[in-house]
């Protein structure tokens, strides 16, 4: 992950040419500093997303470093709409699957941060995709929760497949900040 950015992968990264990249730092409007006895420049990753943050501009290659995303599996509309409402920013992307299979299209193309499973499915399908998850190394890092029903005792799967389990009912406001908090930890996000 680079963390400091020239004048010219700027520009590459806004499309747009250096010498407007050299204009939006001479302004002031994207901060970075100066190489000592040079004129060359150099922005932090950190001062880049906030510039194209503010400006409405794509984030091009830096989303995956700067959004986290989240995939919800099987979720009830009610679970959906909260956490939705309770993710809502910037800094975050929801996706939705409604079966094994459509998590692990969704997986492959999102590359997602959280995964939250809803064993509303069935505990069986449930597992088996964090199961499954957890056994391709593209996944290790990805958080995965668990959202259990009082049907799901605690005996008859290995829990340790999931970082977090949830028992229904929970506070939906407390889910989404623990996806935060565990997703903070993978990233930095700003």
């Amino acid at each position: 992950m680079k963390t400091i950015f020239t004048t010219g992968q700027v520009a590459k990264i806004c499309k747009v040419a250096p010498r407007t990249v050299s204009k939006w730092f001479d302004s002031g409007r994207l901060r970075g500093y100066r190489i000592p006895g040079s004129q060359d420049r150099r922005i932090p990753r950190d001062h880049l997303i906030r510039f194209l943050k503010e400006h409405g501009m794509p984030l091009g290659e830096l989303e995956d470093e700067a959004v986290g995303k989240i995939l919800l599996v099987g979720a009830e509309s009610l679970i959906r709409s909260a956490l939705t409402d309770n993710m809502i920013s910037d800094q975050f992307k929801l996706d939705f699957a409604t079966s094994g299979f459509e998590a692990g299209i969704q997986a492959e193309s999102l590359h997602p941060d959280c995964v939250v499973i809803d064993f509303i499915m069935g505990r069986n399908e449930a597992v088996m995709i964090a199961q499954n998850l957890r056994k391709n190394t593209q996944y290790a890092d990805t958080v995965l929760v668990g959202l259990l029903s009082d049907e799901d005792n605690a005996s008859g799967f290995d829990r340790s497949v999931f970082n977090e389990t949830f028992r229904k009912p929970f506070d939906s406001a407390l889910l989404a900040e623990r996806i935060r908090t565990l997703i903070g930890r993978k990233k930095q996000l700003i």
